[in-house]
């Protein structure tokens, strides 16, 4: 399974959820469903500027993990 990896990589930059939130401008609603892997889609704009925010490539924003356990495949 597809999984976002910002909060390990917030925790990394030393940033916060809330200052990520702040900084997207989006709904809270819409931050938090994306954030705890709760959405099905992404949409590119959102994607970018995570990038852009966090200074990482697509591939470090997200990860795949195994379904049964929920543990990131290397």
């Amino acid at each position: 399974m597809l999984k976002l990896n910002v909060i390990e990589l917030l925790e990394e930059k030393g940033r916060t959820k809330y200052w990520l939130y702040k900084q997207l401008g989006m709904s809270y609603q819409n931050f938090s469903r994306m954030i705890n892997n709760e959405t099905c889609s992404i949409k590119y704009e959102n994607i970018e500027a995570m990038c852009q925010l966090l200074e990482c490539t697509p591939n470090e924003l997200f990860v795949f993990t195994d379904e049964s356990d929920g543990s990131a495949k290397k």
